[in-house]
């Protein structure tokens, strides 16, 4: 067993108890009055890359959330990778839903339960950890580190663009490996080839000056709220198609050979419905479901709300009424072209007597599909091969890593996406968890990959 391997193992305990400290910190970065944990998270993130042998560490300001970097450049002629990962959280609502207090981290089996558990706190110490253990028993690395770890992916990056912009050369690197990630199941590893993007808005019908008596003017004077559920239903068709004129004109599509590849992937229809307690799915019609969850663009409403939501009943017709939308979008679908086609649709199919307002999310992210062939992708195959005794499987993604796009733009760097999450840790939900083995898993994971790519040729 090789030094790294032997000093992972002897500080597994204050690994756990670290990692314990860093979920205490409830970094929300979309609650403003958690402004200073996500700070504070930045700080603890920003001491652990200096006990870790990182240099140069600093907490830099955005404009909004900041953002942690690091790097050890001690290896003339080698590559140079940017590890990249967040520290921000998901809001930890319905508390009730939460067998143990979300910011109070509990171990059961083997798990440790916590808000942000493996999305990503879990995950991006993981790579800290393998520098440090390289640092401590090799006395170096393989190749030059570093490392950029952000507090508002999970509100989309919004002051991101402008700081990589503004940054290329402090973050200029020839791999990046992102730690926002996870793996197929326990005993399937996986790569990430493909992320959909993201397009969100805010929908506000206004009807009257103020909300009105039903009785006295029920039947003369349009309801906001039917006038929304009025534009929302013809975004949509029964069989799951979006209506929007345009929306699906810019979707590439699948090769038959990238169908094969879908179809021979062991998705398990039952177990996935089982696992979210649902006993149909439903979605665009023609399509598979691993085609509609990753390579197929979709429109959902995420909040709707309006008039009194009180106990018992109140007899107004209520002014207002809102809608919050986002649409997952695949390649080459442009967030800013889809939102001024949801934009025209809206005007065009608005009821007469309301006015409606549309305000666009800072969010919005670019599909992301990477390479097959990039470095970093290769080295990873052989050390997921090599942990797992059998080769990853190519998955896409349904879901968005604003950043990605961001560094792919800014930078020119692809990144291959090595993290050691599951879909069933709940991320975004109650009671979510990391399974302590893969939070093992992958500091030793993290060892393999530094070292073949510095030694790739």
């Amino acid at each position: 067993m090789s030094g790294w391997q032997n000093y992972i193992e002897e500080h597994r305990e204050r690994y756990v108890r670290e990692l314990s400290d860093f979920l205490r910190i409830p970094s929300i970065s979309s609650l403003s009055e958690h402004a200073d944990d996500v700070k504070r998270a930045g700080e603890w993130v920003a001491e652990r890359l200096r006990k870790a042998g990182m240099e140069a560490v600093e907490v830099m300001p955005t404009g909004g959330h900041p953002v942690v970097c690091g790097q050890w450049l001690h290896a003339p002629g080698k590559p140079t990778v940017l590890i990249y990962g967040h520290f921000d959280v998901q809001p930890a609502d319905p508390l009730e839903l939460w067998t143990t207090p979300p910011f109070e981290p509990e171990i059961r089996d083997e798990r440790i339960y916590a808000r942000g558990a493996s999305d990503n706190k879990g995950n991006m110490l993981t790579p800290i950890i393998a520098v440090e253990a390289l640092l401590q028993t090799d006395g170096t690395l393989p190749l030059n580190v570093k490392f950029l770890f952000e507090g508002q992916e999970e509100i989309g990056s919004p002051q991101l663009a402008d700081f990589l912009k503004n940054n290329r050369e402090l973050f200029a690197c020839d791999l990046i490996l992102n730690a926002d990630s996870g793996q197929w199941s326990e005993d399937q590893p996986s790569l990430l080839t493909s992320l959909r993007g993201l397009c969100g808005l805010q929908v506000d019908v206004t009807g009257a000056d103020s909300d009105l008596h039903s009785g006295m003017y029920g039947g003369a004077v349009q309801n906001p709220i039917h006038a929304l559920i009025q534009i929302l239903n013809s975004m949509r068709g029964s069989d799951g198609r979006i209506l929007i004129e345009g929306f699906y004109e810019k979707v590439r599509m699948l090769s038959d050979a990238e169908k094969a590849q879908l179809d021979s992937i062991p998705f398990d229809k039952s177990e996935f419905m089982n696992g979210i307690g649902v006993t149909e799915l439903f979605g665009e019609a023609g399509f598979s479901d691993l085609e509609r969850i990753w390579t197929r663009p979709t429109l959902e409403l995420n909040g709707i709300w309006g008039g009194f939501q009180g106990e018992g009943l109140k007899t107004v017709l209520p002014n207002k009424a809102h809608a919050k939308i986002t649409c997952r979008l695949v390649a080459d679908q442009d967030p800013e072209h889809i939102y001024s086609l949801i934009e025209t649709h809206i005007r065009q199919n608005t009821p007469a007597g309301v006015k409606v307002d549309m305000t666009p999310v800072e969010s919005n992210a670019n599909p992301y599909l990477m390479p097959a062939d990039l470095p970093g992708s290769l080295a990873a195959i052989e050390v997921l091969s090599e942990l797992y005794g059998k080769k990853p499987i190519l998955v896409r993604e349904g879901g968005s890593v604003p950043i990605l796009s961001l560094l792919l733009e800014h930078l020119g760097t692809y990144a291959t996406c090595f993290g050691f999450g599951m879909n069933d840790e709940k991320f975004h939900a109650p009671d979510e968890f990391f399974r302590l083995k893969n939070f093992e898993l992958g500091q030793r994971a993290y060892c393999k990959i530094l070292h073949r790519l510095g030694h790739q040729k």
